[in-house]
C-alpha cells in the first residue's frame, strides 16, 4: 500500500543507543508471552506477530543502560501493554461492545494491589494473567509513593480506551486540544515514565508533583504518541478505522491535506520537545533548589531525566525498524553517503538545528508593545440565555466601599475609575443569577481580588523584575488561608487583606477536609501567576499546548469552579468531578471563556501591556502567521471547545451516571453543575461585551500602568517574610 504522507523531518538531538541486553529480553519476552496464553491459541498473536514488533528492541533502545533481568521484565510490560491494546481492539472495539469492555476493565485494577498480601482473583485471560506476574514481579523493588502513582496511570491506559471505543461508536474525531489531553492518558506514555524510574531512578517524592517533572513527564508523553501517531497514521486510521490519531484530528480541524496535517503534528511535536529541554535546564534545577533536594536527589531527577530523554531517541529508532508502522525508505532518509547505524535518523544536523534553532529563537524575540489596533471580535457561539441576577445594582453600590477598605484603591494600581469600568459585579450577576445578596456580593468580591491580583503581579512584581519578591508574596497568601483557625500572618497590604476576609467568610463552619480543595484551587492560580512572571523575564512566548494547560490556571477557572462543587454538597462523590468525562467538561468551559478574554483582550495585552500571555499572540508566533489568521485558529478553537462541552453533555454524563450508578439526588447535583457552567460562560460573555475594560476608547483614555501620581514601591523580600 502506498504510505499516505512522506514521513518530515525530525527534531531528535540526542543519539539513541542500544542496551547490550538486547537478545535475553528478546528470548525472554518469547518464553513469557508463551507462558502467559499470548500467543498461539490467543486469537490475537502468534509468534511470528510479536517478533515482527520487536518489543525487545523497543525497550532495549529505551531503557539502554540497565542490566539483563531489569530489561527482560521491562520488555515483559511492554508486550503486555500492546497485546492489551491488540486484544482489546479485537474483543471490544471491532464489536463495538462497550458494555463487555467496560467489564473487563473494571476487573483489572484488582490485580494491582497496594500491598502483595492482599489475594488477587484468578485470572480469566492473558491479559490478567499478565498483570498479576508482571505486578508481583515489580513493586517489591519500588516504594509505596510509586505503586499509586504507577497503578493510577496503568489504569488511566486501561479505562481510557472506554473513551477512544465510545469516540468510534459515535464516528467522532476529537478536537485537538482534546486530543492532546486525553491522549497522555491513552496513549500510555506516563504509564512508560513509570518504568523509566524503575529503570533509572525514582523520583523524591518532594518534586514529583511539581509542575517542571510534570511538565517534563507531559512533554515527554504529548512528543512520544504524536511521534507514533506519525507512524502509525496508516495501520490505525486506513487499516483499522481508528480515530484517536494526531494526524487525522487537525487533518480534519484544519481541513487541510494529510502532508499538511503530517508536517503540523511534527511542528507540535517539535515544540513539545523545547518545552521539554526549556524545563529540564530553567525549572528542574530552581525546584531542586527550592525543594532543598540531597545531592542523591539531585542525581535521581537527572538521571529520570536522561532516561526521558533516551526513552524519545530509542523509540523513534525502534519506529524506524518495527513492522508495526509505516516506515518504508525511513532509515534512508539520511541520504548518499551519509551515516548509517544506531542513532543516525538524527544525522543531519545541519538542516535539523536550522529548523529547530528558528523556531526556538522565535519564542524570545518578540518585541513588546506593538501596535495592533482595535481588537477584532467576531460572532461568538452562545447557545445559552444569560440572566442577570436582580441584586446588581446593589452590589455594585456596595463593592466601592469593600475594595476601600482592603486599600486595593491605595496602592497605585486600581483607582474608582478602573473599578467602576471594570464592572465586576455584572460578571457575577451573570455567573450566578439566583444568588442570595450575600452570596453575590462575596462572588462579585473574589473577582474583583483575583482580577487585581491578576493585575498587580505582572505590573508591580513583572516590571520591578522582582521575582524573588512575587513568591515571597504568593507564600505570605497562601498563609492567608489556613485549614484549621484564623490566620496567623498580620495583613500586609491590599492582596493580604483581601484574601483574609473573603477566605473567612468563604470557609466559616467549614471543615479542613472541603478547605484543602479550596486552598489548593487559589495556589494554583498564584503559582500560575509565577510562571507567567517566569515567562515575561525572561521575553519567552510559551507554545501552545503549555500555555492552554496553564491558562486555566492563569484565569482562576478551577477556583471558581470549586466553589461551584462546593454549592452541591456530598451528594456527587469526589471521584465524579475526577472523572475524565467531567473533567473533560470543565476543561471545555474554560478553555471557552479564556480563549473568549483573549480575543476581547488582544489590543489591551500586546499593545497597551507588552503582555505575552495571549492566545492569538502564541498561535501567531508558534505558526508565523498574522493577526486575523491567528484570530480564526483561536475563535475555531473556542468555538470547538463548545461543541466539545455540549458533546460531552449529551453523550457522556448520561454513560457516567450509568457507570456509578448515581442516585437521583447525585444526577440532580451533577445536572445543577451543568447548569452553573452554562451560566458560567453566558455571565462572563456578556461581561466581555458590556464592561469598560476592552474597548478601544475606554484603552484610549485610561492610563495602562500605574495610576498617574501614585507609583507604588516593589514590596522587600524582608518585609514580606
Amino acid at each position: 500500500m502506498t504510505q499516505p504522507f512522506e514521513l518530515p523531518h525530525f527534531y531528535l538531538p540526542h543519539p539513541a543507543r542500544l542496551n547490550p541486553h538486547l537478545e535475553e529480553a528478546r528470548a525472554h519476552s518469547t518464553r513469557w508471552a508463551r507462558g502467559m496464553g499470548m500467543l498461539e491459541g490467543s486469537g490475537v498473536w502468534e509468534q511470528s506477530d510479536l517478533e515482527a514488533h520487536d518489543y525487545g528492541l523497543l525497550c532495549a533502545y529505551t531503557h539502554p543502560d540497565c542490566d539483563g533481568p531489569a530489561l527482560s521484565l521491562i520488555t515483559d510490560w511492554y508486550v503486555w501493554v500492546f497485546f492489551f491494546d491488540d486484544h482489546f481492539l479485537d474483543m471490544f472495539k471491532r464489536t463495538q461492545d462497550r458494555a463487555a469492555g467496560k467489564a473487563h476493565l473494571d476487573r483489572l485494577p484488582l490485580f494491582m494491589p497496594m500491598d502483595l498480601a492482599t489475594p488477587m482473583p484468578e485470572p480469566r485471560n492473558p491479559v490478567e494473567a499478565g498483570l498479576a506476574d508482571l505486578w508481583t514481579r515489580t513493586v517489591p523493588a519500588m516504594s509505596v509513593d510509586w505503586r499509586r502513582r504507577f497503578a493510577r496511570s496503568t489504569e488511566h491506559l486501561l479505562n481510557e480506551s472506554l473513551w477512544e471505543l465510545s469516540n468510534i461508536n459515535e464516528g467522532r474525531i476529537a478536537n485537538p486540544v482534546e486530543y492532546i489531553e486525553m491522549r497522555r492518558k491513552v496513549g500510555g506514555a506516563p504509564w512508560s515514565a513509570g518504568l523509566i524510574e524503575y529503570a533509572t531512578a525514582e523520583v523524591p517524592v518532594a518534586v514529583a508533583g511539581s509542575r517542571p517533572l510534570r511538565v517534563l513527564m507531559e512533554t515527554f508523553s504529548d512528543s512520544v504518541h504524536l511521534r507514533n501517531d506519525l507512524f502509525s497514521y496508516q495501520r490505525e486510521v486506513q487499516d483499522e478505522g481508528e480515530l484517536s490519531n494526531g494526524v487525522l484530528v487537525l487533518e480534519t480541524f484544519f481541513d487541510c491535506t494529510t502532508q499538511e496535517a503530517a508536517d503540523t503534528v511534527n511542528d507540535v511535536l517539535t515544540s513539545r520537545l523545547h518545552q521539554f529541554e526549556h524545563t529540564a535546564f530553567t525549572e528542574v534545577p530552581a525546584i531542586a533548589l527550592e525543594k532543598g533536594l540531597s545531592v542523591p536527589e539531585v542525581a535521581a531527577v537527572a538521571a529520570y531525566t536522561r532516561g526521558l530523554q533516551d526513552w524519545q531517541s530509542g523509540g523513534h529508532e525502534w519506529h524506524l525498524r518495527s513492522s508495526r508502522y509505516m516506515n518504508e525508505g525511513a532509515l534512508d532518509t539520511a541520504g548518499p553517503g551519509g551515516p548509517t547505524g544506531i542513532g543516525t535518523s538524527a544525522a543531519d544536523v545541519g538542516a535539523l538545528l536550522a529548523a529547530a534553532g528558528a523556531e526556538r529563537l522565535r519564542s524570545f524575540t518578540h518585541v513588546p508593545y506593538e501596535r495592533v489596533g482595535p481588537s477584532r471580535v467576531p460572532d461568538i457561539p452562545m447557545p445559552f440565555e444569560v440572566t442577570l441576577n436582580p441584586g446588581l445594582a446593589g452590589a455594585r453600590r456596595r463593592i466601592t466601599a469593600w475594595a476601600h477598605a482592603t486599600g486595593i484603591l491605595a496602592e497605585g494600581v486600581w483607582d474608582e475609575d478602573k473599578l467602576d469600568a471594570y464592572d465586576l459585579p455584572l460578571c457575577a450577576a451573570g455567573i450566578d443569577p439566583d444568588a442570595t445578596e450575600e452570596a453575590l456580593d462575596l462572588s462579585s468580591q473574589w473577582l474583583v481580588w483575583g482580577t487585581y491580583a491578576d493585575d498587580y503581579y505582572p505590573l508591580v512584581f513583572g516590571r520591578g523584575r522582582a521575582f524573588a519578591a512575587a513568591k515571597a508574596c504568593t507564600e505570605r497568601l497562601s498563609a492567608c488561608m489556613p485549614l484549621e483557625g484564623v490566620p496567623t500572618t498580620v495583613p500586609a497590604n491590599a492582596l493580604e487583606r483581601g484574601l483574609v476576609d473573603l477566605w473567612r467568610r468563604t470557609t466559616e463552619g467549614m471543615p479542613p477536609g472541603r478547605r484543602r480543595p479550596l486552598r489548593d484551587s487559589v495556589e494554583v492560580m498564584l503559582e500560575s501567576w509565577l510562571w507567567e512572571l517566569s515567562n515575561q523575564l525572561q521575553n519567552r512566548i510559551p507554545d501552545p499546548v503549555d500555555y492552554l494547560e496553564m491558562r486555566r490556571a492563569t484565569f482562576g477557572s478551577d477556583l471558581t469552579m470549586r466553589l461551584c462543587h462546593m454549592e452541591h454538597g456530598p451528594a456527587v462523590p469526589e471521584e465524579i468531578y475526577r472523572s475524565g468525562p467531567v473533567r473533560s467538561l470543565e476543561n471545555a468551559a474554560a478553555d471557552y471563556a479564556m480563549l473568549m478574554n483573549d480575543i476581547f483582550s488582544y489590543q489591551k495585552e500586546i499593545e497597551y501591556e507588552g503582555e505575552i500571555h495571549n492566545g492569538i499572540l502564541v498561535v501567531r508566533n508558534f505558526f508565523g502567521c498574522d493577526y486575523p489568521t491567528a484570530l480564526r485558529v483561536v475563535h475555531d478553537l473556542m468555538t470547538q471547545r463548545m461543541r466539545q462541552f455540549e458533546h460531552v453533555v449529551a453523550h457522556e454524563l448520561p454513560v457516567l451516571c450509568a457507570d456509578f450508578e448515581l442516585t437521583d439526588e447525585a444526577k440532580g447535583a451533577l445536572h445543577g453543575h451543568v447548569a452553573h457552567l452554562r451560566n458560567w460562560m453566558a455571565g462572563i460573555l456578556k461581561w466581555h461585551q458590556d464592561c469598560r475594560r476592552y474597548g478601544a476608547r475606554d484603552l484610549a483614555r485610561r492610563a495602562h500602568g500605574f495610576v498617574p501620581g501614585r507609583v507604588p514601591r516593589v514590596p522587600s523580600i524582608a518585609g514580606l517574610r
